[in-house]
């Protein structure tokens, strides 16, 4: 399940060159995830550990994450006994 909402979010990424010759990209759905690389190849890389990155902490607090390709994740909570 993590897998396929981390494929859909990066299918969804939007990349642009700038003016240095540096690939900018972002995935919009994911506020703050983005990366700024001399090449196309490592920003992908990189956006994609910025996606993870940015999952693992929404999940650790607790936060919302968009709904993406209809994929939901939630955090489970702890039953108290």
């Amino acid at each position: 399940m993590l897998t396929r909402y981390i494929e859909a979010a990066m299918a969804r990424a939007r990349y642009e060159i700038l003016e240095d010759g540096s690939y900018y990209g972002e995935i919009p759905v994911c506020p703050g995830v983005w990366a700024n690389e001399p090449t196309l190849e490592t920003c992908r890389k990189i956006l994609r550990e910025v996606l993870e990155e940015w999952l693992l902490l929404k999940l650790q607090d607790g936060d919302p994450l968009p709904s993406i390709a209809g994929i939901r994740l939630k955090r489970k909570t702890k039953a108290t006994v």
